[in-house]
């Protein structure tokens, strides 16, 4: 009797034991999934590309958008140029924001926190950096002054000569508001509430009154 009860408790031992091992063990079986694709998917990052992609042509993430199309959000910016260059801008690019003193005034904001260090608060070429690296040219100066404003637009978007591109930090109708104040000064204006008059200018479009 005695050696059964041993016996039984070894049993008992090794079968605890055995169970918790199992329970502890990473090599369970999960069992099946149902579509296991729709829960495990394989993402493709454009700017991640590991191994060849077996969809797409080139086996490349990234692919050019189709020509035409426009990003979410970016309705009316589709600008494509027959020349990428800031003359060509300036001839094709058309300003598409009604002139207002609300545009304006939200222009001469943007215009202060990203051109202003360079360009002055007047347009003058004066700001703090202007003054330091020199050569910052005044908007009612010579050709500057009647520069367009596709022209403006191109050069904010992908920068020119010492001017570093700022597409990164202004969208495009962040952009064309500060090219609406930039007109403005360049006709000696810095007062938003009266917006200059543009009737006849590149961008067709005459004043509005302020309150609209």
């Amino acid at each position: 009797m005695k050696r059964l009860s041993i016996i039984g408790l070894r049993a008992s031992a090794i079968l605890f034991s055995s169970a918790l091992v199992v329970a502890c063990s990473n090599d369970q079986n999960p069992g099946l999934e149902y579509a296991p694709d729709m829960y495990h998917s394989v993402p493709l990052d454009p700017y991640s590309q590991i191994k060849e992609n077996k969809f797409n042509p080139g086996g490349m993430n990234m692919r050019q958008p189709a020509e035409g199309t426009v990003a979410r959000g970016k309705m009316g910016y589709n600008d494509y140029l027959s020349k990428d260059d800031a003359e060509t801008a300036g001839v094709e690019l058309k300003n598409p924001l009604a002139v207002t003193s609300v545009n304006l005034e939200e222009g001469k904001v943007l215009y202060t926190r990203f051109c202003a260090p360079c360009h002055g608060e007047q347009g003058d070429g004066q700001g703090l950096v202007g003054q330091k690296f020199k050569g910052v040219p005044s908007y009612t100066a010579g050709r500057v002054a009647t520069l367009p404003g596709g022209h403006i637009y191109h050069v904010i978007a992908n920068g020119r000569g010492r001017m570093m591109p700022h597409g990164s930090q202004v969208d495009p109708t962040e952009r064309w508001k500060i090219v609406m104040y930039v007109q403005q000064l360049q006709k000696g204006i810095t007062d938003t509430g009266a917006p200059a008059d543009t009737t006849g200018t590149e961008n067709g479009t005459a004043p509005v009154a302020a309150n609209n």
